[in-house]
This record gives structure tokens, C-alpha cells and sequence, in this order.
């Protein structure tokens, strides 16, 4: 199988597992020749209206919000690094499913996940985005998990 595109998931709360993921994603694309989009979920149109507000010079668009959030930029300054090309993609929804749509939508032959371990019973009370995306995506998914 080969991968052209990698979805990269980034949340505003990775902490340092964004740079492990955000290294795995680039050195897989390194490998294939792959181009990784980058991709945040705001899980409503008022987070973007509220991160609007505290923007300047920025469209309404949840692309152009999620381009300008510290963690999207942190990972797209490695990619840049690296020489990989890349893209933004800001999506509105309920986060695992906005994410496995975008997979699809994108057209991905890898997404990269990360995430915290969890009880089972964390996971049936508050759910897991990760969890979500594992099971709806269209392609295969790395997990990165928080150590």
C-alpha cells in the first residue's frame, strides 16, 4: 500500500507527545514521499467564534483559526523544517468523528493520533476521541500515547 497523505491530528493540549507524533508523521512522510495534512477539530462553531475573538487579522474560517493555534504551528514549523509539504485543515464537529471524516474527505492513507491511557471506565464515562478515531477511520491509524 502506498501512503500518499498523512493525517496529522493536533490538539491545543498535546504537550510533548505533539513532537514525538508530529516526528513519527514527518518521518514516515520522509520515507513515502507523503504530504501531511495537518488537521484540529474545534468541537463548535462558537470555540472558533471564541478563538476569533482573540485573534487579529484572522478570517472567520476554521482553517485560518487553526493555523494560528500554538500547537498546529509548533507541528507546522517541524514539517516546514523537514521539507515536507503540508496543509491546515480546521473541521467543526463532535472531534472523532470531524477527524475520521477529514480522513476520508482527504483522502488518508495514515492518520497519527495521540492520546492519554485511560481506565476503562474513564473510557466508557468520558469517552475517547482517540478511541473514536481508531475505530471510524478510514485508513490505518498510529496511536501516540501519552507517557
Amino acid at each position: 500500500m502506498s501512503i500518499e497523505t498523512i493525517l496529522l491530528t493536533v490538539k491545543r493540549n498535546d504537550g510533548d507527545r505533539l513532537d514525538y507524533v508530529t516526528r513519527e508523521a514527518i518521518e514516515l512522510a520522509e520515507q513515502t514521499g507523503a504530504n501531511i495534512v495537518v488537521g484540529h477539530a474545534f468541537e463548535s462553531q462558537s470555540d472558533v467564534d471564541e478563538a476569533l475573538t482573540r485573534l487579529e487579522g484572522v478570517d472567520g474560517t476554521p482553517n485560518d483559526v487553526a493555523r494560528r493555534l500554538g500547537s498546529v504551528r509548533r507541528a507546522t514549523k517541524a514539517i516546514e523544517a523537514a521539507g515536507v509539504e503540508f496543509r491546515v485543515e480546521g473541521v467543526v464537529g463532535d472531534p472523532g468523528e470531524a477527524i475520521a471524516d477529514l480522513a476520508e474527505r482527504v483522502g488518508a492513507d495514515r492518520v497519527f493520533v495521540g492520546g492519554r491511557s485511560r481506565s476503562p471506565t474513564g473510557k466508557a464515562v468520558f469517552g475517547s476521541t482517540a478511541q473514536q478515531i481508531l475505530l471510524s477511520a478510514p485508513c490505518p491509524v498510529t496511536f501516540v500515547r501519552e507517557e
